[in-house]
């Protein structure tokens, strides 16, 4: 689940708005009401697309290079970053509960010197995945 870069390219629209889209991901396109909120709509919709994408096992397309896109009159381009895991850590924080198995001498120590098994499990689990 690494860090995405996209190239998008940004419209200018009546009143101020932006339109965006990412030429190298069919259907992925947004608005915002001014510039910072159409970068901030881009980074969202770019990075709900990749998350589905990883979650279905999609090919996830190779980005352009930025100075491949040409953008229409009066458009512009931009690189838009993304980080999928992040996402899943704002969307996908739900609790989910594991059954495992400890040997019991382990579990007295643990209990009398009051370990909080849910954290260290998180915490040995990112440590194995790489992630914080």
């Amino acid at each position: 689940m690494p860090k995405y870069v996209y190239p998008a390219v940004f419209t200018p629209e009546d009143g101020g708005q932006y339109s965006v889209n990412f030429p190298d991901l069919q259907n992925c396109f947004t608005s915002g009401e001014n510039l910072s909120d159409a970068i901030d709509m881009a980074q969202d919709v770019l990075c709900l697309m990749l998350y589905d994408a990883e979650e279905s096992g999609a090919e996830i397309p190779v980005a352009s290079d930025i100075s491949k896109i040409s953008a229409p009159a009066g458009c512009f381009t931009s690189l838009i970053a993304c980080d999928t895991l992040e996402y899943r850590k704002l969307h996908k924080n739900s609790a989910v509960k594991k059954t495992l198995s400890i040997p019991s001498w382990l579990n007295a120590i643990a209990e009398k010197n009051g370990v909080n098994f849910s954290q260290i499990l998180q915490d040995a689990l990112k440590a194995q995945l790489h992630i914080s």
